[in-house]
């Protein structure tokens, strides 16, 4: 539909009709050929105003899909990138795209690594690590609702790129509570936003649309497939951010220019759980 390598009509209104997770399996081996995926001009300038703050030393990945945004936190951290997605299906492009060939982990709801701290076992790369340290980090896959993250604080990054319209705004606290809990003492928990349409945008006009076709879908079918654009505000995202413990700053992307009234087209989130920095925080 979108491009002779991607999903045709037939293919989109199954997965639609299907939950998140079946939906996503389905998709995967053409997802990268949709505009689903994020820009690699996000993904650049997410990298690029965060490599000033690190270097970093493990980075979580959440909602990783086919691991683009894994991409970016394998140029900012030394030690450990892993990916968290609940589709099987997305995460084996996402093996395959960055060279990981040891056995996914079952899906997990395990407490005992969120207890410990510890994280799953990551195959190494052997490229030079940009980041510094001489060799690549270790890359890991692992399939969990990011609702009930199966992590201790163990990252001193999380990212995440174009998964919030997935989650309702009544399960953005617990959301934020879970990245807050998997974060070392001075980690940092980033992602891009994008400035909402005006009225007088045609994107408005599909994004409303898009959002009340789904409202319908998920009235009369079961399970749901939870996708809206226009539920993820930024002024309610700051105040759980700052409920679930956080200190928020956003930074513009300036590459993405500036609306009429000066206002970045793009921003940067950057909310940083309070307490002591641990030596990757310290560096920034």
């Amino acid at each position: 539909m979108f491009s002779p390598q991607g999903p045709t009509l037939r293919e989109l209104t199954v997965q639609a009709l299907s939950s998140i997770e079946h939906g996503y399996d389905l998709l995967a081996p053409k997802f990268d050929h949709t505009p689903f995926r994020t820009p690699d001009a996000i993904l650049e300038a997410v990298g690029s105003a965060l490599a000033p703050m690190g270097p970093f030393t493990a980075g979580l990945d959440l909602c990783c899909g086919t691991g683009a945004g894994m991409e970016v936190l394998r140029e900012l951290c030394r030690d450990s990138v892993t990916g968290v997605d609940i589709s099987a299906g997305m995460l084996a492009v996402g093996r395959s795209r960055l060279g990981v060939t040891d056995p996914l982990p079952p899906a997990t709801g395990d407490r005992q690594s969120r207890a410990t701290g510890d994280r799953p076992s990551q195959a190494t790369g052997d490229r030079p690590s940009p980041a510094g340290g001489g060799r690549s980090p270790s890359v890991a896959f692992v399939r969990a609702d990011a609702r009930d993250l199966p992590f201790g604080p163990a990252f001193d990054l999380v990212v995440s790129f174009g998964a919030f319209g997935h989650f309702l705004p009544h399960e953005l606290p617990g959301l934020f509570a879970g990245v807050h809990g998997v974060l070392r003492p001075g980690g940092r928990f980033a992602f891009p936003v994008m400035a909402p349409p005006r009225p007088v945008s045609p994107w408005y006009w599909a994004m409303l649309g898009f959002d009340t076709v789904m409202r319908v879908r998920n009235a009369v079918r079961r399970p749901t497939f939870v996708m809206y654009y226009r539920t993820f505000r930024l002024g309610d995202v700051e105040r759980e951010l700052a409920r679930a413990g956080f200190r928020t700053e956003l930074h513009a992307l300036d590459g993405f220019g500036r609306r009429r009234d000066g206002s970045p087209r793009a921003r940067m989130v950057v909310a940083t759980r309070e307490g002591t920095p641990g030596a990757a925080a310290e560096v920034a």
